[in-house]
């Protein structure tokens, strides 16, 4: 690009060099980073985006394969949500959530037509965490017990007791092992805890000892399970057939509530827009963020069934945010929800996912020794990245990093792929409106980074 190249936001490229280097100043001087060591970053500067791309300080074009974080599930400024955003604060920015407004109450509507029958109310969050926090509050009020089930590798927020939930290993400086959080291990075939050869195997150990964790514990005390329909951060499980369904059962045989923590993996990014669709089972509550605006405008919240509403009919919820469904935000949800049904995006993320990604993904593992497995579905994919193959030793420990996946990283960066990834894998996470193109761009890019990390090998 020259210098008097225009980026997608009107700026010349001279402007958005200098523009990024005094928020680059500013940044280190004033911002507080978080999951990070203050004094070992150098924050990547982003001065402009549009659909599948953005662009860094020095005017580098890089391919967006990581949605941000697995939140700009319909790309980078679509038109029509900008629009409605700033239609919304032309007619009415902020308003508190006691009184009602048609963005919140089309909002409503909206996410709730893409729900089952008999989840129909929305408690509208800024984010995932709260959603979280405030579906435990549901359900420890309307059982009255205090113990949530969660499964280790999992992720569902930074604030007290979303933290603690979480089961990976940016829980460990903030547990203290009394948020009444009891973990148990999900399926993962690949690394099983099981012992299981088969997909069949894995289900059935992994139903029974959660079924054993819940006699242990006790029944009576378990307010609730928690689970991400797909986990996300953790390394996108795809959970094996029937396994959605036993948790279920046994949530209903012992009157557990069942909330589906759908923040990364709703709205479209596994192909239907929510992931739990895949497992023919419904829960009782619903949690979301992240997609349902693409993360224009922080916005979360938790679907209720009808009986657990109904615990609060003549009992008020001890509950709420000051910007509990702002209108920006949900105006923002609603102009996304609209455009993802106009423009087909879910249908298309199933399809690209099915014919361009997936394929894609097995050809790299045919060519490269450092892929252990691919598992994914729609826009939501992750290469283990493994040592060896035979022992599938991690290309990087769990809970840190190595310099074999620094390197790997890197050198996606330097080839114009902007990637996500956690320990020893990379995610292929693109916005759900990625074009075939687009991917195989991609992937190329991808293919001459694996060759790093081959090259780790012995």
């Amino acid at each position: 690009m020259n210098a008097t190249d225009l980026l997608p936001n009107g700026l010349r490229l001279d402007e958005a060099r200098a523009e990024a280097r005094r928020t680059y100043e500013l940044d280190r001087a004033h911002v507080f980073h978080s999951w990070s060591a203050q004094a070992e970053i150098s924050p990547m500067t982003i001065t402009a985006s549009a659909g599948s791309y953005v662009w860094d300080g020095d005017g580098n074009r890089l391919l967006d394969f990581s949605s941000q974080l697995v939140n700009t599930n319909i790309g980078h400024q679509h038109p029509k949500v900008v629009a409605a955003i700033a239609a919304q604060a032309a007619k009415l920015c902020t308003i508190a959530p006691q009184h009602a407004n048609d963005a919140r109450s089309e909002a409503a509507r909206l996410i709730t037509s893409h729900t089952p029958d008999g989840l129909d109310k929305v408690f509208f969050t800024n984010a995932g965490a709260d959603a979280n926090e405030h579906a435990v509050r549901m359900a420890r009020l309307h059982t009255g017990r205090y113990k949530v089930l969660t499964r280790y590798r999992s992720y569902h927020g930074g604030t007290d007791t979303a933290i603690n939930m979480t089961g990976d290993p940016r829980r460990w400086p903030n547990d203290h092992a009394n948020s009444g959080v009891v973990h148990f291990f999900g399926p993962f075939l690949y690394r099983s805890r099981f012992h299981a050869e088969t997909e069949q195997q894995e289900c059935e150990r992994a139903l029974a000892h959660l079924d054993e964790v819940v006699r242990m514990e006790g029944p009576s005390t378990i307010a609730a399970i928690v689970l991400e329909s797909v986990p996300g951060t953790a390394g996108i499980m795809v959970p094996p057939p029937g396994y959605l369904a036993g948790v279920r059962e046994i949530c209903d045989r012992h009157g557990i509530v069942f909330i589906a923590d759908e923040v990364m993996a709703g709205f479209g990014r596994t192909g239907r827009w929510f992931a739990f669709e895949h497992g023919d089972a419904v829960p009782d509550l619903i949690t979301f963020a992240k997609g349902v605006n693409s993360g224009y405008v922080p916005l979360g919240g938790v679907v209720i069934d009808a009986e657990i509403a109904a615990t609060f009919d003549h009992r008020p919820y001890p509950g709420g945010l000051t910007y509990s469904g702002h209108p920006l935000a949900t105006a923002a949800a609603v102009a996304t929800i609209r455009a993802m049904e106009d423009e087909h995006v879910v249908e298309h993320a199933a399809t690209i996912g099915a014919e361009v990604i997936g394929p894609g993904l097995h050809d790299l593992a045919q060519r490269h020794r450092c892929i252990g497995e691919i598992r994914g579905a729609g826009v939501f994919w992750a290469l283990e990245l493994v040592a060896d193959r035979d022992s599938r030793e991690p290309l990087a420990p769990y809970g840190s990093s190595s310099a074999a996946m620094n390197e790997t990283i890197a050198a996606c960066k330097a080839g114009g792929l902007l990637p996500f990834a956690n320990f020893n894998r990379i995610h292929v996470v693109p916005p759900c409106t990625v074009t075939a193109d687009e991917v195989r761009e991609g992937l190329a890019i991808l293919d001459r980074a694996l060759d790093v990390a081959d090259g780790h090998l012995g």
